[in-house]
Parts: structure tokens; sequence; C-alpha cells
């Protein structure tokens, strides 16, 4: 348990630490937040509920690029300098290892929530109840977890340039098309029907849900707790053909 506790907290500080962490995660979602609820939709008919909406938008946004980018294109790093390695030779299993890395994450995106939550409250003055506030930060802490999972499969890669291509392209695709940039009603009906079936879409759909006076929707939680145990089999799968090659 104490090599546990250790271990979360050092994947932690080294979170902290990242400058890219800190670009992607926390001062891009408040850009984008200012940008698009001031600047390109400033005369929307339902202004109070649209910032209440887009906030949950772009903490979604940076909670979703977290799991993925900053968790997955660490474990490559690791696995390139050897790390990994070296930790099979400890008493530390794989298994606290990785769970190491997800709840070091998910301690981080509390910060996240808390500082994307605060902007919007300072930069528009998006008032909620205080349940309202609470049920929708442990929303997204929940929702987090398949991109965490996706994030596992991520760090499987060999290169540290290819995670990074890659997890930016999938990152950025979920977002535009999971409604996290434009409300779906305005996307073409194709794209809308996809939408339902990604879990960046309900993901968001959950918090949007929240704010708007009621609760997740049973597929969001269904949807989302699929792909978790989906990501999360295929990554154990390919971890294992990896290390019997």
């Amino acid at each position: 348990m104490k090599a546990f506790q250790v271990q979360c907290k050092t994947e932690m500080m080294r979170v902290l630490r990242n400058r890219y962490f800190v670009f992607w995660s926390l001062v891009m979602p408040i850009i984008f937040y200012y940008v698009f609820t001031n600047l390109v939709n400033a005369d929307v008919p339902d202004k109070a509920e649209w910032q209440a909406h887009y906030l949950m938008s772009m903490t979604v946004f940076s909670v979703m690029g977290s799991s993925m980018m900053t968790l997955g294109i660490r474990l490559v790093q690791e696995r390139s300098q050897g790390w990994s390695t070296f930790i099979r030779t400890t008493p530390l299993s794989d298994s606290v290892y990785f769970a190491a890395q997800m709840i070091g994450q998910s301690v981080i995106h509390v910060l996240s929530i808390t500082i994307i939550f605060a902007a919007g409250a300072i930069i528009n003055g998006v008032y909620l109840s205080a349940l309202e506030w609470v049920m929708s930060g442990l929303w997204i802490l929940f929702g987090s977890l398949p991109f965490l999972a996706v994030g596992t499969l991520i760090g499987l890669m060999k290169k540290v340039e290819t995670a990074a291509g890659i997890s930016n392209v999938v990152y950025m695709v979920l977002a535009v098309t999971g409604g996290l940039w434009m409300p779906l009603d305005v996307m073409p009906k194709m794209m809308q029907t996809i939408a339902e079936w990604l879990p960046s879409y309900h993901f968001g759909n959950g918090a949007w849900e929240i704010v708007g006076g009621g609760l997740p929707d049973w597929k969001n939680i269904v949807i989302l707790i699929a792909y978790l145990i989906l990501f999360m089999l295929l990554s154990k799968y390919i971890r294992r053909k990896q290390e019997a090659v």
C-alpha cells in the first residue's frame, strides 16, 4: 500500500511539472471558453445557459485531452527510457503501476476541473447550485475513465512522436464530432448519428444534462462503461502480446 501511495504521489508531481499539460489542459480550454462565449457566440438567446453549457464542454475537453495525451505520452516516454522495464525488476506489479498512473492522473483532473470551473465563474459569472457544481465535477471524473484507458493504449506505442501525433488527431476528432466545440444540432444529420455512439459525446452530454437541471441519461453511463471495458481489455491484450515477444 505504501509503494502504491508513493507511486501515485510521484505521478502527480510529474504531471504538474509538465508544461505541455498546463498549456493544453488548462490554458487552451480557458482561452477557447472565453472566445466562444464572448466573441464568437456573444449574442445567443439564452446567454447564461450557453455559458454554463460551454463551460462543461471545455472542462470535458480538458480532462479528455489530459487522459489520453498526458498519460499516454508519458507512458511511451517511460518505455523508451527503460523505466517500465526497470519497474518489472521491483516488487511493484504492473497492475499497481498502471493503477497508480491512472489514479494520479485522476487527482490532477480534480485540479483541472476546479480551475476551469472557477474560470467560468470569474469570466462569465456562471452560477450553478452547489449540488450542480459537485455533481458535474463528479460526472467528469467518472466520464474520464474510458479516456484514461485510451491513454494506456497510446502508452503502448514505441515512439513518442507517433504517440503524440496519433493522440492529437484522435483527441481533436473526438472533440469536434462529440459536440464539445459546437452543439450537435448545427452539424449534418450523419455526424449527429455518428456522435451518438462516440464516448466523447456521452461524456459531454452527462455534464450538459446536469447543468440543464437533469441527470445523465442511462445511455451515457452504459456506453461509457462499455468503452472503458473495451479499451482496458484491448490494452491488457496488446501489453501481453508485447511482453510475449
